[in-house]
């Protein structure tokens, strides 16, 4: 099943729904994912470093004080957690993450396993960490743990290599559409953002209803042939 989705790695809701999506899978016995990210930049205009963390600038944009940005945070923060991920959202520290995608499609282009590693890594990094991920040496020690090619990741963050087929993702995310992440399609569904656990299995019952109906087509049988 190939399930292609638009997401950031600065993006709360992509890392929860990316990883409800993946258990929902596992808890329902579907191995055979496909999983193609592609890139969403929220914050393009954002730099190489940031001054405040997330919090610190939710209270600059919103004029309150921290610990009230904090509790704002509380609902968002406790559902990553309660997904099970170190997610430590307050005190992440936003900068632009084009580099963190163009090392993504360097990974994608040595299969899946490493994508999905290097993936899972930068979330980590971003998250759990709280490393800025404009950091080229944040990003050569995640590419390095994802057992990418020391020459080839300097290669990519030495030039822009892969910056056309990042911007070539958000060109498409426009055709279709896309004003927010997480986006996935899966099957011939689109669904936005991070879905309740139910929403997911109701899409994969249908994906693998329709897919099991496709592929008993016409047939005859003793009685006769089906039209």
């Amino acid at each position: 099943m190939k399930i292609t989705y638009w997401s950031d790695y600065a993006c709360p809701f992509c890392y929860i729904g990316e990883s409800r999506l993946k258990r929902v899978a596992a808890e329902m016995g579907i191995e055979d994912i496909e999983l193609e990210m592609k890139a969403y930049e929220l914050h393009p205009e954002a730099g190489k470093h940031a001054e405040l963390d997330n919090a610190d600038s939710m209270a600059k944009s919103f004029g309150v004080d921290r610990e009230t940005a904090i509790m704002k945070m509380a609902g968002l923060i406790q559902m990553g957690r309660d997904e099970g991920l170190d997610f430590n959202y307050a005190t992440a520290h936003n900068t632009n993450t084009r580099d963190a995608h163009r090392l993504t499609k360097l990974a994608q282009s040595k299969g899946q396993e490493t994508a999905d590693r290097l993936i899972e890594l930068l979330y980590e990094a971003y998250f759990s960490k709280n490393l800025e991920l404009a950091d080229h040496e944040v990003l050569r020690s995640a590419a390095k743990d994802a057992g990418l090619n020391s020459d080839e990741v300097n290669e990519v963050l030495e030039s822009d290599k892969y910056l056309q087929e990042v911007i070539e993702d958000e060109q498409e995310s426009r055709y279709y559409g896309i004003r927010g992440v997480p986006f996935f399609i899966i099957g011939q569904y689109g669904v936005s953002g991070a879905q309740p656990e139910e929403y997911f299995r109701a899409v994969f019952e249908q994906v693998q209803k329709e897919a099991l109906e496709a592929m008993q087509g016409a047939v005859c049988g003793p009685d006769g042939c089906e039209f």
